[in-house]
């Protein structure tokens, strides 16, 4: 289940990033090559399609404790500060250096660079980075845009209609400027809709997600059978979007440990939920395990 051609890998690229000694049992001050070759290794787990990593900086090693999960979508606060991309649920929390690149980019650029054409070993498919925008959405998306471009070898990208998959599908959340992104011909990053965007028509070379808060959907929160009734509009939900080639993704579901939170993840698998919203990366990691 471990793949361990990736391990020594991700080692270097910790290495290169900044974060080894939190990784391995020792620090690693060896060049490049020779960690490649060197031993104490972070693995890389299966890749989960459902899992998806709430606020994924907020882990001990952010990106690198969702990869060791298999997980395949990554969750990153930003602000625009003083130019800078910086990460943190807060205003108040953000650190100097603590960056969109820093923390995302560069270690993706250097694992893609590192594999050869994906974040996982022989994996096919695009790990979303989903950006929520904290601040103001117009001047952070331009910053954003610009970020993505200096990395745009691992990037997603649209070109006048057509959508050409990277290793790497930004998708921007939070303060979206919606019509920004419809007029521009080309772009690095994709955008993120609600559920009163189901019936729009958006291409999903613009809006390939469709995410909202549970709890404005549905009342079920885990506990007792769920209503059939709220059962058939999940499904009818989900068909929905997928009719139209859009991904599907809640938050706001129960996320302590318990029968809830295990009731409501089966629904949502058993519903084809595209993307299940989680902290506890290990019980999402087991969960899915189980069923694939």
């Amino acid at each position: 289940m471990l793949v361990k051609s990736a391990a020594t890998a991700l080692v270097a690229l910790m290495s290169l990033t900044g974060i080894a000694g939190a990784a391995v049992a020792e620090p690693v001050a060896a060049p490049f090559a020779e960690v490649r070759r060197g031993a104490p290794a972070v693995v890389l787990g299966e890749p989960l399609a459902s899992a998806h990593a709430h606020n994924d900086y907020e882990h001990a090693r952010p990106l690198f404790d969702a990869l060791e999960h298999g997980f395949t979508s990554v969750e990153a606060d930003v602000w625009l500060v003083d130019g800078e991309l910086l990460v943190a649920h807060d205003l108040e929390d953000v650190k100097p250096g603590v960056t969109l690149e820093s923390l995302y980019l560069d270690p993706l650029e250097e694992l893609v660079r590192t594999q050869g054409h994906s974040v996982y070993p022989r994996w096919d498919g695009s790990l979303q980075l989903l950006i929520d925008i904290k601040s103001d959405g117009e001047s952070t998306y331009a910053a954003i845009e610009q970020k993505l471009g200096e990395h745009r070898s691992i990037m997603s990208r649209y070109t006048h209609g057509t959508t050409k998959t990277g290793a790497v599908t930004a998708v921007i959340s939070g303060n979206r400027p919606l019509a920004t992104m419809q007029a521009q011909e080309k772009r690095f990053s994709f955008f993120d809709g609600r559920s009163g965007d189901l019936a729009s028509g958006m291409p999903a070379g613009l809006m390939p997600l469709v995410s909202d808060n549970w709890t404005k959907l549905f009342t079920w929160q885990g506990v007792g059978p769920m209503p059939e009734a709220e059962r058939a509009k999940l499904h009818a939900y989900v068909e929905e979007a997928h009719g139209a080639g859009y991904r599907v993704r809640f938050w706001a579901t129960p996320d302590q440990p318990g029968p809830a939170r295990d009731a409501m993840w089966t629904e949502l698998f058993e519903a084809g939920v595209d993307h299940i919203n989680t902290d506890d990366l290990a019980a999402l990691d087991a969960f899915l395990g189980s069923r694939n």
